[in-house]
């Protein structure tokens, strides 16, 4: 199966992501905040350097509840409503 490439867009979506999981997982090691997810450290990494910008929802619901994040409110902070993407 051949991958389309991410648009600008979805890229931004995942910094935003990874950014948000960086601030919530504050002083936690990320092998702690990994394993207790049940995701690979390299996988956390990953995803919070914004290398992987569509992350399965498995792994950002575990990483979520490890953290306090409820899957509303990571769907809340990664997607600026539509005024804030027009203002660009």
């Amino acid at each position: 199966m051949v991958r389309l490439p991410l648009t600008p867009d979805e890229l931004e979506r995942g910094q935003r992501l990874g950014a948000l999981l960086r601030h919530a997982r504050g002083e936690r090691s990320m092998l702690d905040v990994a394993l207790e997810a049940g995701v690979s450290p390299e996988t956390l990494r990953k995803i919070e350097t914004g290398r992987v910008a569509t992350p399965s929802f498995q792994s950002i619901a575990a990483i979520g509840r490890v953290l306090g994040l409820s899957l509303d409110d990571v769907w809340a902070e990664i997607n600026p409503p539509q005024a804030a993407l027009l203002a660009r």
